[in-house]
C-alpha cells in the first residue's frame, strides 16, 4: 500500500509501507512509474493536512510528558529541545529510551536523534538513527559529513542541481565557496547547511495550545540579576495560581521560559507529586533552579505555563483542637525530585507473585495504596539481590540445607538452617516454567549472618530445575 499526492502538476508517492519499500517503491516516485513495477499496487489518498494535525497532538503530548520546547518538524517529525529537561529523565539517553519506548506502546514507530541544532538532529535522526543516535557535542561535521544531500532539508530540485554538479554528500559541500552556490540555487542551500553546523541560529516556537493556563510578562529592559529573576517568578506564580483558582485546577507541571535577547529560549520545568497552587511552594521550587538559567544579555520576555493540571477542590482547615494533623510529605517529595529526577524518586509496591524477583515494582512516591501486600507465612529479606547470584555447596538431596556455601569467593559454614518453602514456576507467562520449582532455605551461618538461598529443582527430576544453588536475599 502507499499513499499519493500532488507535486505540482505531477502525482508522485508520499508513502509507502514496507511491502512497497521491498519491492522498489520510494516516496517521490510518479504514481504511474509505480504502477508500472508493481501491478495491483493498492493506492490511497494521502491527507496532509490529518498528518498534520496529528502531529500536533503528538507533539502536544510530548511537550507535556517530556519537554517544555516542542514544535513540529513536518511532514513527518518533532523536535525537542531537551535542555533543562533531560535530567528529569535520568540523561539524553534515558529521556529518549522513556520517549522511543511510550511510543511503541501507542503503536508508533519512531527514530531518534540527539544533537546540538535542530538541522543535525533532523538529519541524523532520518538518515542514522537505528533506532537511536545520539551525536557527541561539537561534533557536527563528522557525523553530517556522510549523510546524502537529501538530510540537508533541500528541495528536490536543489538535490538533483547538486548531483549533476558532482556533489554526493554532505561532506562535499562543507569548505565550498558559498557566492557561486547562492547564485545557482539561491539562499536556502546555504542557510540550510549553516543551521545543521551551527553556523546560523533556528529557534524552536514552541506548541501552545489555547486552552493551557500560562501567564506572561515582558520587560523594557532586560534581566539577568537572579535576584530580579526570583521577583518576577514570585509574581507570575501568584498571577498563575489565581488562574488555576478560578477554573479549580492544579498544577502537576510547570514550565517557566526564559527568552533571551539572542533570541535562545532558557527552560525550567518542574514536577509535582499532587495537584497544587501554593504560590509559596511554587515559587520556590522554581526559585531554586534558577542557578540553571543562562540570562546570557539578558531577558527579555518570561512565561509560566501550568503543561499538566487536575481539579484541585479548595481546602478548610480543620476545625477540631484534638485531630491528629496528617503527615504531607509532598514538599519534600518535589523538592527532591526535582533536584535528582523523578526516576530517582519512588517506593516499592508489591505485586500478585510468587515469584521473589516479580513481586515488586516501582511506583510513584505517593501512589495510591493498592492493598496488596507480601506473604506474610515466610519471611523474606530485607534486601533481595538484583539477580539470583550462582553459589557453590554441598547439600544432601532432596530436603536438606547445604553444610556449607561459597559466595563471592568467601566459604562459610552454615550453623542454622531452616525451610523449604518450595516456590512453582508461573506456568501461565511461560511454557519453560510449567514444570520449574525452587526450594528456598533461610540459613545462618557461623559469624551470625543470614542469608536466603533456593536450589532450582526439586532435588530429584532434572525437568524441574538444574538443581544448582543460588544466594537471592540477606536479612538485616
Amino acid at each position: 500500500m502507499v499513499l499519493a499526492g500532488r507535486e505540482g502538476s505531477r502525482r508522485v508517492l508520499t508513502a509507502v509501507d514496507d511491502a512497497a519499500r521491498t519491492l522498489g517503491l520510494r516516496p517521490g516516485m510518479a504514481v504511474s512509474k509505480a504502477q508500472a513495477l508493481v501491478p495491483g499496487l493498492e493506492i490511497r489518498p494521502a491527507v496532509p493536512e490529518a498528518d498534520l494535525q496529528s502531529l500536533e497532538r503528538l507533539a502536544l503530548w510530548v511537550m507535556q510528558r517530556f519537554s517544555p520546547i516542542v514544535a513540529v518538524d513536518a511532514p513527518d517529525g518533532i523536535v525537542i529541545d531537551s535542555t533543562g529537561a533531560d535530567h528529569l529523565h535520568g540523561g539524553e539517553a534515558a529521556l529518549l529510551k522513556a520517549l522511543l519506548g511510550r511510543l511503541t506502546l501507542s503503536g508508533v514507530a519512531a527514530r531518534a536523534a540527539i544533537a546540538d541544532t535542530w538541522g543535525a538532529a533532523h538529519a541524523l535522526a532520518r538518515w542514522n538513527a537505528d533506532p537511536v543516535f545520539i551525536a557527541a557535542p561539537g561534533a557536527r561535521v563528522p557525523v553530517l559529513s556522510p549523510l546524502p544531500l537529501e538530510a540537508l532539508r533541500l528541495s528536490g530540485l536543489v538535490s538533483v542541481g547538486l548531483r549533476d554538479l558532482g556533489f554526493a554528500c554532505i561532506g562535499d559541500l562543507i569548505g565550498q565557496p558559498r557566492a557561486p552556490l547562492t547564485r545557482r540555487f539561491g539562499p536556502d542551500l546555504c542557510r540550510r547547511l549553516d543551521q545543521a553546523l551551527g553556523l546560523a541560529s533556528e529557534p524552536i516556537e514552541p506548541i501552545r495550545p489555547a486552552d493551557l493556563i500560562s501567564v506572561r510578562r515582558a520587560f523594557a529592559e532586560p534581566i539577568a540579576a537572579a535576584e530580579t529573576i526570583a521577583r518576577y517568578i514570585g509574581k507570575l506564580v501568584v498571577t498563575l495560581c489565581a488562574a488555576m483558582e478560578e477554573r479549580g485546577l492544579g498544577a502537576r507541571r510547570l514550565d517557566l521560559l526564559c527568552h533571551r535577547v539572542d533570541s535562545r529560549i532558557e527552560t525550567v520545568r518542574i514536577g509535582l507529586a499532587m495537584p497544587l497552587r501554593d504560590p509559596k511552594r511554587l515559587t520556590r521550587l522554581l526559585s531554586d533552579r534558577i542557578e540553571t538559567i543562562a540570562p546570557g544579555f539578558g531577558i527579555e520576555i518570561m512565561s509560566l505555563t501550568a503543561v499538566l493540571a487536575e481539579p484541585l477542590a479548595a481546602k478548610l482547615a480543620a476545625s477540631s483542637l484534638i485531630a491528629a494533623p496528617v503527615p504531607d510529605l509532598s514538599g519534600l517529595i518535589d523538592t527532591l525530585t526535582n533536584r535528582v529526577g523523578a526516576r530517582a524518586v519512588y517506593r516499592i509496591a508489591p505485586v500478585a507473585s510468587d515469584v521473589p524477583e516479580r513481586s515488586l515494582e516501582r511506583v510513584p512516591a505517593l501512589a495510591a495504596d493498592t492493598g496488596a501486600g507480601w506473604p506474610d507465612h515466610w519471611p523474606r529479606p530485607s534486601r533481595l539481590l538484583p539477580h539470583p547470584e550462582l553459589i557453590e555447596t554441598m547439600a544432601l538431596l532432596p530436603d536438606h540445607p547445604p553444610n556449607w556455601f561459597s559466595w563471592r569467593g568467601v566459604r562459610r559454614r552454615v550453623h542454622r538452617a531452616d525451610g523449604p518453602e518450595r516456590i512453582f514456576g508461573e506456568w501461565w507467562k511461560r511454557d519453560a516454567e510449567l514444570a520449574a520449582v525452587r526450594d528456598y532455605f533461610r540459613i545462618e551461618d557461623e559469624a551470625g549472618e543470614r542469608f536466603w538461598i533456593f536450589r532450582a529443582g526439586d532435588g530429584e527430576d532434572a525437568a524441574t530445575g538444574s538443581h544448582r544453588w543460588f544466594l537471592h536475599g540477606i536479612f538485616g
